[in-house]
């Protein structure tokens, strides 16, 4: 087994070897290319996401800069995914978002892992564990996502959490390390900020 092939099993794998380090530096100069974009350049913004990720649905949005170890070549990213200032996917692993996620700035979604065993991380001796996040999540700012966590379907991540187990559907979570803080009840449904009221008169297109 060659140590691509160890990588993509999820093993413990050498991240300097030569053929995946040969695989991994072009889709690097993509990036930093990418990274070049103007705001204004929405096109060609979207042209590289819809070549490199591994999946990439309709009206996705990054703002830039943006960070991934292959490129962003192992994500696979839903429908109307936004993602604010300075997104890093460590995407050694695959990272599965859903439809409609929205991530604050400086948010970090990490896959690789490093031996304890000092020997081991000598060698830079690495392993994967994918992430999922699940549809119409909310990450806010500066949230750090650990190897191997599934985030279920429309949760919200408080700002600063480093989210270091499973996170269920349905939840407001926050902290370090990210706890469930309570479920999403129809409370959210009549107050957008504390006892302040959504105004839905004003509001009927969104309903």
């Amino acid at each position: 087994m060659t140590q691509y092939e160890r990588m993509q099993a999820g093993l413990i794998y050498d991240s300097a070897d030569k053929e995946i380090v040969d695989m991994q530096t072009p889709y690097l100069d993509k990036l930093w290319e990418f990274n070049q974009l103007k705001p204004s350049q929405f096109k060609e913004k979207e042209a590289y996401m819809k070549e490199v990720f591994a999946e990439c649905g309709d009206n996705c949005y990054i703002e830039l800069p943006f960070h991934a170890n292959w490129g962003g070549h192992n994500v696979h990213m839903g429908n109307g995914v936004y993602a604010n200032f300075n997104l890093t996917l460590v995407d050694d692993g695959q990272i599965y978002i859903g439809d409609h996620v929205m991530f604050g700035p400086n948010v970090t979604v990490a896959t690789p892992n490093h031996p304890i065993h000092v020997k081991m991380r000598e060698h830079q001796l690495q392993y994967n564990k994918d992430v999922y996040i699940g549809e119409n999540v909310w990450i806010g700012s500066g949230v750090l996502i650990m190897p191997g966590v599934h985030i279920g379907k429309n949760s919200v991540i408080g700002a600063g959490a480093v989210v270091t187990k499973d996170i269920p559907e349905n939840v407001v979570a926050v902290g370090n390390p990210c706890r469930v803080l309570r479920e999403i009840s129809e409370h959210d449904s009549e107050y957008f900020y504390k006892d302040e009221k959504i105004d839905w008169e004003n509001l009927e297109a969104y309903r």
